[in-house]
C-alpha cells in the first residue's frame, strides 16, 4: 500500500476516535439530566456539522472546497463558544433543577 493511503486512513480513523471519546466525556460529565440533554444536542450538531464540512471537501472541486475552510474556521469556535455559555448557565440555573 502507498505511504500516504496508510496516513490517511490511520490519521482518519484517530480523529474520528478521538471524536467519539470526546464526545462520551462530554455527556458524561454533564451535572444534571438537562445539562446531559443539552450536551447530547450539541453533540449531535457539531457531528452533522463536521460531516457536512467534509463531505463538501469530498464533493466540491478546487477551488472551492478550499474556501469552505473559511466559514469553518469561523463558525466551529463560535459555536464551542456558545455550546460552553450554554452548560454554564445550565449549571448556573441549579444543578438538578429541571
Amino acid at each position: 500500500m502507498h505511504p500516504g493511503l496508510i496516513g490517511g486512513i490511520v490519521g482518519s480513523v484517530v480523529g474520528v476516535l478521538g471524536g467519539v471519546i470526546g464526545t462520551y466525556a462530554s455527556i458524561r460529565n454533564a451535572s444534571s439530566p438537562r445539562e446531559r440533554r443539552y450536551v447530547i444536542r450539541c453533540a449531535m450538531g457539531f457531528w452533522v456539522g463536521v460531516a457536512v464540512f467534509l463531505a463538501g471537501l469530498l464533493l466540491l472541486p478546487p477551488p472551492y472546497r478550499w474556501l469552505l475552510w473559511i466559514p469553518y474556521a469561523i463558525a466551529l469556535p463560535l459555536s464551542i463558544m456558545a455550546t460552553n455559555r450554554g452548560v454554564a448557565r445550565i449549571r448556573a440555573e441549579g444543578i438538578g433543577r429541571e
